[in-house]
């Protein structure tokens, strides 16, 4: 089983987003805040699971975690300020509305942006080792899911039910078929080769 904390004693934050290797559509990002004695042996990285497991487990983070919330950074403030900006942005808007004031973040990942005054630890595979990055990349990748699943009913030719926005082959063909749309982030290789599509950033 994961660990419930990383730091005894204080109110901890565990962070995570999803989606940032797409194409289209924004990243998304959690911030759960669990009973320090919390105990779920099926809680895992969101990406172990399967998709029934994410959704059931889901319900149940939101039942019994003391605080959570999603934050979002959609594609166009993506494309000005980077995916990695946007991630961490993502995360500091999920913290924002946490109705517990944290004490201690933890995020997964290498990188971070210091959140107010709070201390904040970087842990590599973190959402495999603590049991509140994984209930927060559970609720980012099932909330940006569903997100893909809405504007798939806009624009279906992109297959976004399957692909979620990822670079799959059929989503590339697509662009390459039927060009872009508002929701994909234009300062990404989207074709996946040297010929970028040509875009006027002016």
């Amino acid at each position: 089983m994961l660990d419930a904390y990383y730091k005894k004693g204080v109110i901890e934050a565990g962070c995570d987003e999803a989606g940032r290797g797409c194409l289209a559509g924004p990243v998304f990002a959690a911030a759960v805040i669990l009973p320090s004695d919390y105990q779920n042996e099926i809680l895992n990285d969101s990406k172990q699971l399967t998709e029934k497991k994410r959704y059931q487990l889901r319900e149940v983070i939101e039942r019994e975690a003391l605080a959570w919330a999603v934050g979002i950074v959609d594609n166009h403030e993506i494309d000005q300020i980077n995916i990695l900006n946007a991630s961490i942005l993502a995360m500091h808007r999920a913290l924002d509305q946490l109705k517990l004031r944290p004490q201690n973040i933890i995020v997964d990942g290498n990188r971070w942006k210091p959140y107010k005054d709070v201390p904040a630890t970087t842990i590599v595979k973190g959402d495999g080792k603590y049991l509140s990055i994984a209930a927060a990349s559970i609720l980012a990748k099932t909330y940006r899911d569903d997100f893909m699943l809405r504007i798939h009913e806009e624009f279906p030719q992109y297959h976004w039910d399957k692909n979620k926005g990822y670079p799959a082959k059929v989503h590339r063909e697509a662009i390459r078929q039927f060009g872009t749309t508002p929701y994909h982030r234009m300062s990404f290789n989207l074709l996946g080769n040297t010929q970028q599509l040509e875009f006027d950033f002016n």
